[in-house]
């Protein structure tokens, strides 16, 4: 397994938002993570990338034990977060937040990698001496998994990626997922649109109040509508 989750616990405060959940993600996997709001899933991905202190257990990183590492430790080891909302700084322009992702490298191709993500997104390309704020969601979506790729991770995370977006642009966003992962990129992706997202994963874990109610093939999760109907909803949860 590429990322290893061992009886990892998150707290906060009072509330105990992550309980012993054990997982692994492959380097050759999509695994999705679902879950009625407050599951825990928000948290779950912000231990990972170690922007919330953890209260117990363990995350191993392509054989490394990371759990102590700060984030941008992590994300030079290979693992990214596209954050829920974004997170995009609308005082800059399209190409400085495009920047911000590649703080935590040193290498001499970063201006060959940006000029891909300008080829892989033409919209940004045309805007990226204009400020973000000028981008509709679809596209400051797009550059927040371009910031993302900038780092060059082997594993990217996505939290509610399809948030806020029309039909038609999610659509366009679950084809770039799969289009990356068919670069070589791991994903785990926590994604409100639990049908479209069990149908582009491998495995699925279904979490309920911080714990890992189901977890299996995705397909299975999918056709099972007694499961459905007790976890997922109407597949928009």
């Amino acid at each position: 397994m590429l990322l290893e989750v061992e009886n990892l616990d998150v707290r906060h405060g009072r509330t105990h938002a992550v309980k012993a959940l054990s997982f692994g993600v492959g380097a050759d996997e999509i695994v999705t993570v679902l879950g009625s709001n407050g599951a825990g899933k928000t948290s779950l991905l912000r231990a990972l990338q170690g922007l919330t202190p953890t209260s117990g257990g363990r995350v191993v990183f392509a054989g490394e034990d990371i759990t102590k590492l700060s984030p941008p430790q992590r994300l030079r080891r290979g693992l990214a977060l596209v954050p829920e909302g974004r997170q995009i700084a609308i005082s800059l322009t399209v190409h400085e937040n495009l920047l911000m992702g590649v703080y935590c490298r040193d290498d001499g191709d970063i201006a060959r990698d940006i000029k891909r993500i300008y080829d892989r997104f033409p919209n940004l390309g045309a805007r990226r001496d204009m400020s973000a704020s000028v981008l509709s969601g679809g596209e400051q979506q797009m550059l927040a998994i371009g910031r993302a790729l900038l780092a060059r991770p082997r594993l990217m995370m996505l939290d509610e990626p399809s948030l806020g977006l029309s039909p038609l642009l999610v659509e366009r966003l679950f084809d770039l997922i799969v289009e990356i992962h068919r670069d070589g990129l791991a994903i785990l992706l926590v994604e409100q649109n639990t049908q479209m997202a069990l149908e582009i994963a491998g495995r699925g874990i279904v979490m309920e109040l911080g714990r890992a109610a189901l977890e299996g093939a995705a397909a299975d999760l999918r056709d099972d509508e007694r499961l459905a109907a007790a976890y997922l909803g109407d597949g928009h949860s």
